[in-house]
């Protein structure tokens, strides 16, 4: 009951503001919106996603592996040994980190294959 009380009032005040002319010169009009396809994610999670892209905030695993792909681009343009060393050092324990918060049983190949498709979607 309250539920639908609030929804009128919220159409009347829309309905105000279309009279009024407040939607006439907003930036896009006449246009497609752009919407994101979150058909993979699960219904009681799509807002929370949302909100989370909005704000530019990732999930600990999408981060790392962000961060391990950023590494591995690095990691061509370094000629010398001891920065390669070190790269691949600390690329390995991002990757220990990331089968840690996972916790899954996938090999590790597989992980690291999704993983990157999911990074190129944020991106």
């Amino acid at each position: 009951m309250a539920w639908s009380f609030f929804q009128r009032v919220v159409e009347e005040r829309i309905l105000e503001a279309q009279r009024a002319g407040v939607f006439d010169n907003l930036p896009g009009k006449g246009k497609p919106l752009e919407l994101d396809d979150q058909s993979w994610v699960p219904e009681e999670l799509r807002v929370a996603y949302h909100v989370l892209k909005n704000a530019h905030v990732l999930p600990p695993e999408a981060e790392l592996l962000k961060e391990i792909h950023g590494l591995e681009d690095l990691l061509k343009y370094i000629d010398e040994e001891e920065g390669r060393k070190a790269a691949l050092k600390s690329i390995q324990s991002k990757l220990v980190r990331l089968d840690l918060l996972r916790r899954r049983s996938l090999p590790l190949e597989t992980v690291r294959y999704y993983g990157g498709k999911l990074v190129r979607k944020f991106r």
